[in-house]
C-alpha cells in the first residue's frame, strides 16, 4: 500500500454524500468492475491508495455543513479490506460521524466490520445507520474462488444477524449474478431465504448477470481460465464484448426475486433502496436545525 494527501473526500451520491477513504483492494473478486480503466488507477489495483488525511477532510467537511446527513462509503473500495486492521481511518471517520450527529451507511464483505459495531450502534441510537452487505453465493466452496481473500457467505450472514439483534438495518447487494456460475434457482432462493431469517430491511439488484468493460473483462477472463476452464469460450459466444451480461435465466430468477422480496416486506427496487440509504430521520434533522438556529443568536 502507499499513503497520499487527498483533497476532497465527500462526493454527492443518490441523496447522501459518498466517501472513499482507500482505492484499489485486497479481496481479489473475480468480476470486480473497479479494476475497469475508466477508473483511472494509475497504481497496481492491489496496491492500496491510502487517503492518510480522509479523517481530517471529513471532520473539515462536516463541521462546515449546517444540515446532517447520510454519509456512506465502500461504493468503490471496501473499508474493512486487511490495512483497516492497523490504519483505522474507517473508524475514525465513524467516531467523527458519531460526533457531528450525521448518519452512516457503509457497504463491504468483510466480517472486520464487527470491529466498529459499538461506533455503528451508537450512531444508530442518536441517528440512523445501515450495513450494506454483498452476498452472491450461497456455495461457499465457490464463495472461496469468486471472492478469494474475504469471509465467505455465512460468515457475512453471520454479521448480518449480529446487526439485526442491535437494530441496526441492512441492506444486501445481491450482485453480481454470473452467468452459467452461480446464476441457479438454487442460489438465488437459498440467498433469499437467508435475507429473511435474518431481517434485511432491502435487497438491491439491477438484474441476474454482470457487466464487463476493459480492465476488469481481462482480470475474469483469466480468472475463468484457471478456475472454470471452457467457460471464457462459452462467454465470448454468448456475449461477444458486450459490456452487459445477462443470465439466461434473468428473467425466471427475477420473478422469483421479487415475489420473495415484496411477500416478506422486503424493498427490492434500487430506487426504494437507495432512497431508504438516503433518507435521514426527520426528527433529528428538525432537531439539529433547531439548536443551530439558537446557537447563532
Amino acid at each position: 500500500m502507499h499513503f497520499v494527501d487527498a483533497k476532497g473526500i465527500l462526493n454527492a451520491n443518490n441523496g447522501f454524500y459518498g466517501m472513499n477513504i482507500y482505492r484499489g483492494c485486497s479481496h481479489g473478486c473475480i468480476y470486480c468492475d473497479s479494476r475497469s480503466t475508466c477508473y483511472h488507477f494509475d497504481h497496481p489495483f492491489e496496491d492500496i491508495e491510502v487517503k492518510s488525511n480522509a479523517p481530517e477532510l471529513l471532520e473539515k467537511a462536516l463541521r462546515s455543513k449546517r444540515k446532517a446527513c447520510m454519509i456512506g462509503t465502500g461504493a468503490m473500495s471496501d473499508p474493512y479490506m486487511h490495512c483497516e486492521e492497523k490504519l483505522g481511518l474507517t473508524r475514525r471517520c465513524l467516531e467523527i460521524i458519531l460526533k457531528y450527529g450525521f448518519g452512516a451507511t457503509v457497504q463491504t464483505k468483510s466480517d472486520r466490520i464487527l470491529r466498529d459495531i459499538d461506533l455503528l450502534d451508537e450512531i444508530n441510537r442518536k441517528t440512523k445507520s445501515v450495513v450494506q452487505m454483498t452476498l452472491t453465493t450461497y456455495d461457499d466452496k465457490l464463495c472461496s474462488i469468486v471472492e478469494p481473500n474475504v469471509c465467505n457467505t455465512k460468515r457475512r450472514i453471520e454479521v448480518l444477524d449480529i446487526m439485526r439483534e442491535r437494530g441496526i438495518p441492512t441492506v444486501v447487494w445481491l450482485s453480481p449474478i454470473l452467468p452459467f456460475i452461480n446464476d441457479t434457482e438454487e442460489n438465488i432462493r437459498s440467498i433469499l431465504s437467508e435475507c429473511i431469517r435474518v431481517g434485511v430491511r432491502g435487497i438491491i439488484c439491477f438484474g441476474m448477470g454482470l457487466t464487463l468493460r476493459e480492465g476488469d473483462r481481462e482480470y475474469y477472463y483469466d480468472a475463468l481460465d484457471r478456475h472454470f476452464p471452457g467457460m471464457k469460450e462459452k462467454y465470448i459466444r454468448t456475449y461477444g464484448n458486450a459490456y452487459d451480461l445477462p443470465s439466461p435465466r434473468n428473467d425466471r430468477l427475477m420473478e422469483i426475486f421479487k415475489d420473495t422480496c415484496r411477500n416478506a416486506g422486503i424493498l427490492c427496487t434500487p430506487d426504494e433502496c437507495f432512497s431508504f440509504l438516503g433518507e435521514f430521520p426527520q426528527k433529528y434533522e428538525q432537531l439539529s436545525m433547531f439548536d443551530l438556529t439558537e446557537g447563532s443568536d
